[in-house]
């Protein structure tokens, strides 16, 4: 096999690996939600607040793409869970933040347990030198997905005329 073809065929196994794996995150952040009564975007939006840090409901809205309508949505219900808690500004009484509440967050983090402790196995396999391989890769990917779904979300603001042709084929029923 020559060299072009083995870094193909390497670059698509890499490929196929990291969608799995994707996809598994996703379905074990759906199998979190359900066992914690509430709905995966909810628990995404959740997630977010914990590693950004008490935010307005205009910056959730902004890094997660939802309208600030659908952003009320989900604080209402996340408060309504005990899981957040608006905060007003001391020094603008206007600007209301979104808070993780800590004790209740932590009964969610105790479901992510079995997943980190099978990471952690992973990880230890690992040289630290491998491992900050790994983390440039996490977080150089990160800013690929990110960069990508900018653009696809630049989409939304393309009429639906002019959008590229999805071309899918319709279900038996639907015809």
């Amino acid at each position: 096999m020559s060299r072009a073809k083995a870094r193909t065929a390497l670059l698509g196994e890499l490929e196929e690996a990291m969608r799995r794996s994707s996809a598994q995150g996703v379905l074990y952040g759906q199998a979190v939600a359900n066992v914690a009564g509430i709905a995966n975007s909810d628990l995404e939006c959740m997630d977010i607040l914990y590693l950004e840090g008490r935010v307005t409901a205009g910056r959730l809205a902004e890094v997660t793409g939802l309208t600030t309508g659908a952003i009320t949505g989900v604080v209402d219900r996340l408060e309504k869970a005990g899981l957040v808690r608006r905060e007003r500004d001391e020094a603008d009484r206007r600007k209301v933040y979104i808070a993780v509440v800590p004790e209740t967050a932590m009964k969610i983090g105790e479901l992510y347990v079995p997943m980190q402790q099978a990471m952690e196995k992973v990880w230890n396999a690992y040289s630290d030198e491998e491992l900050r391989l790994l983390l440039r890769f996490a977080n150089e990917g990160y800013k690929g997905v990110l960069a990508a779904t900018a653009a696809l979300k630049g989409l939304l603001d393309t009429p639906p005329e002019k959008r590229p042709a999805l071309k899918l084929k319709k279900h038996p029923r639907q015809t």
